[in-house]
């Protein structure tokens, strides 16, 4: 856990300098899928404009999760280096994408698509940010001799003395690897337009609905957090898409063969 390295007399802030490294895996990530498909957009400047979006959204959906945050501290809590929300962020993030590619003539779901295994990796190395600076995405206390219980007294959101916790960001860090690599290999096999933003929108709710349940954030909607919550929406909406994309996909390749049919019968 260090929230600030010193260099000299500069301090540089390891969750801002995490986030910095996650936007640039992002945009690597994704250069490389428009570059498979032979796409000559820029890559680069359309994830600058979603992490942007992204953090602004992160920080107005923490602030409307944490009202009592905002009563005591007032218009400042906006700036804060801390309190960012994960869904408040994808959900500007993904709008700022859907209007790039729109603008690009890439069409929305194409374009959602190419950013999915991007949009993981980057939200697991932003993780590790949150592990270092120790910001309180840590989990609930675990028992003095667990071998992977970790304490953070010194964190930005510092845990009580002889507490340790669960290191959830590294739970958040590894699961977001594996969706990445997988919607990467999927991605790069013949598949519906939409189905790749399905699966992430699937496997990334359903990772962040199970890592809640071990994490400190209170029940507000029938025994879930405010993020369960927002995952099963994600996860309805990815099922929804998936469905959607695979009847497309069919119901176009019938089309095609019946138009092929029609080619070779005699006239």
């Amino acid at each position: 856990m260090l929230p600030y390295l010193h260099l000299g007399h500069f301090t540089i802030p390891t969750f801002g300098l995490m986030l910095w490294l996650a936007a640039v895996a992002g945009a690597w990530i994704m250069d490389r899928s428009f570059r498979r498909e032979g796409i000559k957009a820029d890559a680069v400047g359309m994830v600058a404009v979603a992490l942007v979006a992204g953090l602004i959204g992160a920080k107005i959906w923490h602030v409307l999760d944490t009202p009592s945050e905002f009563q005591m501290e007032g218009w400042s809590v906006l700036w804060d280096r801390a309190g960012f929300a994960w869904y408040g962020g994808l959900t500007f993030g993904i709008a700022a994408l859907i209007v790039q590619g729109w603008r690009a003539k890439l069409g929305w779901l194409r374009t959602l698509d190419l950013a999915s295994p991007a949009a993981a990796v980057g939200y697991a190395v932003g993780r590790i940010g949150c592990l270092l600076s120790g910001d309180g995405d840590y989990g609930i206390a675990t028992k003095l001799h667990w071998p992977w219980g970790m304490a953070f007294p010194h964190g930005i959101v510092p845990t009580p003395p002889g507490v340790r916790v669960l290191p959830t960001p590294l739970y958040e860090f590894g699961v977001g690897l594996l969706i990445g690599w997988w919607l990467w290999r999927r991605a790069g096999k013949p598949h519906a337009v939409g189905m790749i933003v399905g699966q992430y929108l699937i496997l990334s709710g359903l990772a962040r609905f199970l890592v809640e349940f071990v994490r400190r954030n209170p029940k507000v909607l029938w025994g879930m957090t405010n993020a369960q919550a927002a995952s099963v929406g994600s996860m309805i909406v990815g099922l929804a898409l998936v469905w959607w994309s695979a009847r497309r996909h069919t119901a176009h390749q019938a089309l095609i063969g019946e138009d092929q049919s029609a080619v070779g019968r005699p006239a």
